[in-house]
């Protein structure tokens, strides 16, 4: 037993790796051509990407959505696990990263489940919930600009049934979040929505230190 979260170096974490983690070899081929990429960083850890997929799974989702998608690792994961009617509407502003993914939906046979929508992911959300979406979806992952974070959780919880599941990655913020030096937007977004989900009693929280922080958040 331990008091705390275990501090992994680079040999525990390959073991972590190695013994946990069962990678599609779609999704480790795009997470592959990702890591080539300039701005490799902003692809999630692949425990965590598995992670998501259990909780889709246990969830029994139907229906989820995503804001910010990259290059499509996490939209491919979540559409893996989904049953052949689930759906994922996935929201980004670039064609040019969303199409690297669309290669490898493709490939996986999931294309059919993930509703790719170019925009402002405030617009997206907004349009779901005038078209009546508010209360039908089961699961939510949020991974973009950190000063949207806090609207898209507000619009999340709308259109998340009871008993959804909002995922929020970055909570930890590569570590910065607990240097109060650091005083950049970024940080100040992301504490202000670690502090906004503790503190609301609309939902069950928990903050998961796996990748780069996944804030939990089920709807009740």
């Amino acid at each position: 037993m331990s008091p705390r979260t275990i501090k992994m170096d680079d040999e525990v974490y390959s073991y972590f790796l190695d013994i946990s983690v069962r990678e599609h070899d779609v999704l480790r081929r795009l997470r592959e051509e990702t890591q080539a990429m300039e701005h490799a960083r902003m692809q999630i850890a692949p425990e965590q990407g598995q992670f998501m997929r259990l909780l889709v799974e246990l969830l029994d989702a139907r229906r989820t959505i995503e804001v910010g998608t990259f290059t499509g690792y996490s939209a491919l994961a979540t559409a893996l696990a989904l049953p052949e009617d689930g759906k994922v509407i996935a929201c980004d502003v670039s064609e040019e990263w969303t199409s690297i993914g669309r290669r490898y939906w493709e490939e996986a046979g999931v294309a059919s489940k993930i509703d790719l929508r170019i925009g402002p992911a405030n617009d997206t959300l907004d349009s779901l919930i005038a078209e009546g979406g508010a209360g039908e979806f089961d699961f939510m992952f949020i991974d973009a600009d950190k000063s949207g974070y806090p609207s898209y959780y507000e619009k999340g919880l709308a259109l998340l049934r009871k008993g959804g599941l909002i995922g929020i990655d970055n909570a930890l913020w590569g570590g910065s979040i607990a240097d109060a030096s650091d005083t950049g937007a970024d940080t100040e977004a992301i504490r202000e929505i670690d502090r906004r989900v503790r503190d609301d009693d609309r939902v069950t929280s928990s903050l998961v230190p796996i990748g780069d922080g996944l804030l939990l958040a089920r709807k009740r």
